[in-house]
């Protein structure tokens, strides 16, 4: 049965890399993998569970449970998936608050400023700006948020379809490398962080000069490759639809709250030990008020779109980027299950003789399974005795070890190696229609080149040149 698990994940994969041939949306293909395997897995539940939980499941009969059929249906469903559930579920809220955030400033031409310093007609001074700026909002939102953001502003500015293409790859790229910085950046560090394998200032402090150079390394190559003007189009917009026009210091003012509260949450979890998405939903609950206070005039409620007939809801990429991502963590998390990937990632683990070949096979994984799903199943190593087989490996998996570090910063790559490897990148494929091919010939091996690059100059600093 994990076969056929891992043929439904790989052609649901395969639905969503070809989307703009068939026209089927991603978050309804990720959606259907992520039950259908979960329903596969629990239909030999019996089989797994006895395999990865034999202790526990014998406790769980012991307590009173009904030893028939469906007592391991019963125990998968209250003791395995809703872990599984919570996991997704704080990510899925902490995103969710951080694009509400951002869709309240942006509704309100807080990051109007962009589009004017952004105006140039050298491409790749348009291009160095786009990804600063990335860069910048990534590691203080988190890569989708920061993703669809800079989408939505190169689209309304370019005219050309191809360079918008280069310009969406590159903002994906610094999106992912750069949110891999810091824990509220990335889903993984979000993970990474609430399991206490890292801490903000470590990450960050041992991150910092190796993503620069191989972010600059894979910047340098797609820059080189540029035209020398752009041309835009012909009128762009100030503010969409429903957007009110705020003075200068309530823009300010609400800029501040929304991005500096953002800045608070990692303080927020360390005083209150609450998850994070508590901390994000306080800022957005604040912001909202605002928000209420300062539009007082123009608010309206009941307001309808007409112009299709899906449900209103399912009009909002944001709605369906949270759909997407729950669907493809249901079907890894269920793959994960079935004890095959960990398996493999322990093998993997015991033949390597340092943290360094294994955060490198890793990475390399983590652009087939994606970045989600490797982090998941790389949380589990540490648990394993047979895995800490040395003093290095002992010291690697402790908190801010480099095990975690280098995981933080090759998962960031490897996601970005081809598009189907992290949530931004399918983004991507959904906004700009860019084709998984395309991607392959033209960006793989500018990451590539950037990741070893940043790999080698993080152990040298590590070995302390």
């Amino acid at each position: 049965m994990t076969a056929v698990i891992l043929c439904v994940i790989l052609a649901g994969f395969l639905l969503i890399a070809t989307e703009s041939l068939h026209r089927i949306n991603k978050a309804a293909v990720a959606m259907l993998v992520g039950v259908l395997c979960w329903m596969l897995y629990i239909g030999y539940g019996t089989d797994y569970v006895l395999q990865q939980y034999a202790a526990q499941f014998s406790d769980f009969l012991a307590d009173g449970a009904d030893r028939k059929v469906h007592a391991a249906k019963l125990f998968i469903a209250e003791n395995v998936f809703v872990n599984y559930l919570q996991q997704g579920a704080q990510i899925v809220f902490y995103l969710l608050s951080t694009m509400s955030i951002v869709e309240v400033l942006t509704n309100n031409g807080c990051f109007d400023f962009l589009k004017v310093w952004l105006r140039t007609r050298s491409a790749r001074r348009f291009f160095w700006m786009l990804c600063l700026f990335t860069f910048l909002l990534s590691m203080n939102l988190d890569n989708l948020t920061t993703v669809v953001l800079m989408l939505g502003i190169v689209r309304v500015m370019i005219k050309e379809e191809k360079l918008r293409w280069v310009f969406g790859c590159a903002i994906v790229i610094t999106a992912n490398v750069a949110g891999a910085m810091t824990v509220v950046g990335d889903s993984t560090t979000l993970m990474l962080w609430i399991k206490g394998m890292v801490t903000p200032a470590g990450l960050w402090m041992k991150l910092v000069i190796p993503t620069i150079v191989g972010l600059g390394v894979v910047l340098f190559l797609i820059a080189k490759k540029l035209p020398r003007t752009l041309q835009f189009q012909d009128a762009t917009p100030r503010y969409r639809g429903d957007d009110s026009l705020l003075k200068r210091w309530q823009t300010l003012l609400m800029l501040v709250v929304g991005i500096g509260g953002l800045w608070f949450v990692p303080t927020f979890h360390r005083l209150t030990l609450m998850p994070p998405f508590v901390g994000s939903l306080c800022v957005l609950s604040v912001l909202w008020i605002l928000n209420e206070l300062f539009n007082r005039t123009l608010l309206s409620s009941g307001r309808m779109t007409s112009t299709t007939g899906k449900p209103l809801a399912l009009q909002y990429d944001t709605i369906q980027n949270l759909l997407f991502f729950m669907g493809i963590f249901l079907a890894l998390s269920a793959m994960q299950e079935t004890g095959k990937l960990e398996r493999f990632f322990i093998d993997i683990a015991q033949a390597m003789s340092n943290v360094y070949g294994l955060a490198g096979v890793i990475g390399l994984a983590s652009a087939c399974f994606g970045n989600v799903t490797t982090t998941l199943t790389s949380l589990s190593l540490f648990a394993h005795p047979e895995v800490i087989h040395n003093a290095e490996f002992a010291q690697a998996f402790a908190v801010d070890g480099n095990f975690w570090v280098l995981l933080s910063y090759t998962t960031a790559f490897g996601a970005s190696m081809l598009t189907i490897g992290s949530v931004p990148g399918f983004s991507l494929m959904k906004m700009e229609n860019v084709t998984f091919m395309w991607y392959v010939r033209h960006m793989t091996l500018k990451v590539v080149a950037g990741w070893l690059a940043g790999f080698i100059v993080y152990g040298i600093i590590d070995m302390g040149f």
